[in-house]
This record gives structure tokens, C-alpha cells and sequence, in this order.
């Protein structure tokens, strides 16, 4: 049996309870900001490096709630931790993703993300990759995640 790899990520949740997304460049799907750990790295530091790599977000890591360990895809689990940032805190217009990866169409270094922006809980299935999406249906509620944050 193959070993199942882990992301670790973070959902940021505002005051109405809706979720911060990021566009995922070249991809239909937005997702949450999430990625493997590097080497000995701590799941709460990946998760926040993700975040700062993909989002431009700086968080201290107490402000994180941790939910756990999630099956997500056949080959992927993902460790998530949650938390609620104030009015204004997080303004989408100006996420920035500093992390790069080689364009499929000619190689050259384009970041991993590309857009953001928040969504409501009923409209994640629109925008999210079918595995995120199905998380938020079925094991990580959006809404009950909202009510005990």
C-alpha cells in the first residue's frame, strides 16, 4: 500500500462565516490554502507557511484552532487547522501568492494562486475542486464551523 501523502492548511473564516478561496493558476478550482510539509516541519507550521506562501497571510499560530486529520483523496489526507479573522483583516485584493511552480504551457515560474476571494458555505460547491467541496458536504461543515469558532 502506497504511503498517503498530507497537506496541511488552513480555513480562514470572516465574521459572516464565509471562507477565504484562492484560484489555483491554470486550474478551473479555487481551493483553501494548503500544502505538504517540508521535513520535520510541525503541521501547524506547515499550515501557516502555506498560507503566508500562498495568501500573503501572516498569522500567529495561537490564533489557530486545530480540527485535525481528514481523508480527502484516495492518496491525500489533509491536517487542517481553522481560524475567524476580523472585519477587514483580510482583504482579497491584496493576497499575494509568492510561491511559483513552471506553467504547463511554456515553463516559465507562475504562482500557485492566483485570485481570491470569500465565499458563502452554500456556494463552495461552484468554485472548490469536487474532494474539497465533498469535505465541506460531508465531514468538515462550514456552517457548525462558523458556530464554534
Amino acid at each position: 500500500m502506497s504511503e498517503r501523502t498530507v497537506s496541511c492548511g488552513v480555513i480562514l473564516l470572516d465574521r459572516r462565516g464565509h471562507v477565504l478561496l484562492a484560484h489555483a493558476t491554470d486550474t478551473s478550482h479555487w481551493d483553501i490554502p494548503k500544502g505538504q510539509g517540508d521535513e520535520g516541519e510541525a503541521p501547524i507550521d506547515s499550515a501557516l507557511r502555506e498560507l503566508r506562501e500562498e495568501t500573503g497571510i501572516v498569522l500567529m499560530p495561537e490564533r489557530l484552532v486545530e480540527l485535525g486529520r481528514f481523508a480527502y483523496r484516495r492518496d491525500k489526507d489533509l491536517h487542517l487547522f481553522a481560524v475567524r479573522v476580523d472585519e477587514g483583516e483580510v482583504d482579497p485584493a491584496r493576497c499575494e501568492c509568492t510561491s511559483m511552480f513552471p506553467s504547463r504551457r511554456d515553463g516559465t515560474p507562475i504562482p500557485e494562486m492566483d485570485a481570491f476571494l470569500w465565499v458563502a458555505p452554500s456556494d463552495v460547491w461552484r468554485y472548490a475542486s469536487r474532494s474539497l467541496a465533498r469535505l465541506f458536504e460531508t465531514t468538515l461543515s462550514l456552517a457548525e464551523l462558523n458556530r464554534t469558532l
